[in-house]
């Protein structure tokens, strides 16, 4: 069963749980937006249960896609948790939503899992910044790295959102607990 129910948002867009079979889709809309994630990290975030990557697809295509971290242990202010990770968007599809859709999903599915989420960014990513304020993002500290991510300019943001409650299928401690997937930081 999908985590993320398919959610067609018009327009043929729809918005998905990815699977090993969008890696080589990943790695083009990556390419066409002068990104490079490793296919191997990739990988291991789609098949590790505590993790989502979602895609955009229009028409069946996929035009961008986005991931979800979950980090066990704190790194100075940021805390253990669950983080949104980066929004790629093919830059011929950018400035119709994908960014938006893409984030609401991968919020869906952590408000099943936990009641805060936290997002880190680079200080001059206006753009970014001004997508996450619309659920509440707010800023929590400044720093040259959170969690290893470093930062061009040498500045980077934490920011930190509250979800409404929704069904929890359990606590992050429960999670990490008994998980067999992968924990970021251990």
């Amino acid at each position: 069963m999908d985590p993320v129910p398919r959610a067609t948002t018009g327009g043929g867009l729809a918005v998905r749980t990815a699977t090993v079979e969008d890696l080589a889709a990943i790695e083009r809309v990556d390419a066409a937006a002068d990104r490079s994630a490793t296919a191997d990290a990739v990988r291991a975030a789609v098949l590790d249960p505590q993790r989502l990557v979602v895609v955009a697809e229009v028409d069946g295509a996929v035009v961008g896609w986005a991931k979800t971290h979950l980090f066990a242990r704190p790194d100075g202010p940021a805390p253990a948790g669950h983080y949104l990770g980066g929004v790629t968007v093919h830059p011929a599809w950018r400035r119709r939503g994908l960014g938006a859709a893409l984030t609401e999903a991968r919020l869906d599915w952590l408000g099943e899992r936990t009641d805060r989420v936290h997002y880190v960014v680079n200080a001059a990513n206006s753009a970014s910044i001004a997508l996450h304020r619309r659920w509440g993002f707010q800023e929590v500290a400044r720093a040259p790295s959170f969690h290893r991510v470093p930062f061009a300019g040498g500045l980077g943001l934490l920011l930190t959102a509250r979800l409404p409650q929704r069904g929890r299928c359990d606590s992050m401690t429960s999670t990490i607990a008994g998980s067999s997937g992968t924990v970021l930081g251990e």
